[in-house]
């Protein structure tokens, strides 16, 4: 089958890769790169390029298309430089997309809807850990309940310092079944999601989502519920566990890391909040104080290294520290 052209074409579904320039163009005044570090904008629309050829390839026929199409477009040099620099290198990162791509099977819980989405957030979560390769990953459970690196969300709510809300995930049969009825009774009182299995996160991480929150907050029309947070840190035990029940949960990953939240959007769609939430992320990503993942019902964000100092003297600031 023949490979399609690079001619410019609608993208099927949103993506965040979109919203960056077609073409290559420096990066805007205040984000100069740094000597020797990858061109994150030019990353991300070459990403946007290749997702448009991947979506022509979508079928089940053209499985051996879509590898030559990535085997050509990966090893442009804005795309290379980038999964270079990421721990498992190049020649990883390739192969695990590839092989994501092989298993992949769509379903409900999994927020890759196709495989344009699975190889978006793929290629744009690998920013995540090109920023933080150097940081440790949360290996279990008992890491993430036990660092102190982390803070706990609960202590921080019972005292009015979070300027978002989030919703623990049930740990009992009951407490899932009480949720499943008050679901029916108020079926769009909430997000649709399971919750946070791990209320914890880095101090940096509060400081961001807490001013995100306060900016929505300030933008959004009378009436618009606070911004909702549905995932934070998680092990790389439970990321796998995740994986298992068919959630297109990425490895490595930021949340693994401890640097990465995922905040819902499509909710907002019925106070009218949706698209402003958007804008204000993808203006935070503009900033680079951020990566953003678009992956439909909720956003990824993971913190940039350099915005780390300012928000975590801003925690401190918040908190009286």
């Amino acid at each position: 089958m023949r490979v399609p052209s690079r001619s410019p074409g609608h993208q099927p579904g949103p993506a965040v890769a979109s919203a960056a320039p077609a073409r290559r163009l420096p990066p805007p005044a205040g984000r100069r790169t740094t000597p020797g570090e990858p061109d994150l904008a030019a990353y991300r629309g070459a990403v946007a390029e290749l997702l448009v050829e991947v979506g022509a390839l979508a079928d089940a026929p053209s499985t051996t298309a879509r590898q030559v199409l990535l085997d050509q477009r990966l090893r442009e040099p804005a795309i290379a430089a980038v999964l270079d620099a990421t721990p498992q290198g190049f020649v990883g990162a390739r192969e695990t997309l590839l092989l994501e791509m092989a298993r992949y099977q769509p379903n409900t819980r999994s927020s890759a809807h196709d495989l344009t989405a699975l190889v978006r957030i793929y290629l744009l979560s690998r920013i995540d850990v090109l920023w933080w390769r150097d940081s440790g990953t949360f290996l279990t459970d008992g890491q993430v309940d036990t660092s102190t690196d982390l803070v706990d969300l609960e202590w921080l709510r019972r005292r009015g310092l979070l300027a978002f809300r989030y919703q623990e995930q049930p740990g009992t049969v009951a407490g899932r079944g009480l949720r499943a009825v008050q679901r029916r009774l108020r079926p769009d009182a909430t997000p649709r999601t399971a919750g946070l299995r791990f209320r914890r996160a880095r101090r940096e991480v509060i400081a961001l989502l807490n001013d995100l929150g306060r900016e929505f907050a300030a933008a959004a029309r009378p009436g618009t519920p606070p911004l909702w947070v549905t995932s934070l840190a998680r092990s790389a035990e439970h990321q796998y566990r995740l994986r298992r029940l068919g959630y297109a949960a990425m490895v490595p990953s930021g949340h693994c890391l401890g640097w990465a939240a995922d905040v819902e959007l499509e909710w907002y769609g019925r106070f009218g909040a949706r698209d402003l939430l958007a804008e204000l992320l993808l203006a935070r990503q503009e900033a680079g104080e951020v990566n953003v993942v678009d992956e439909g019902q909720a956003w990824h964000l993971c913190l940039a290294p350099g915005a780390r100092i300012r928000y975590r003297r801003a925690y401190e600031a918040e908190m009286g520290i």
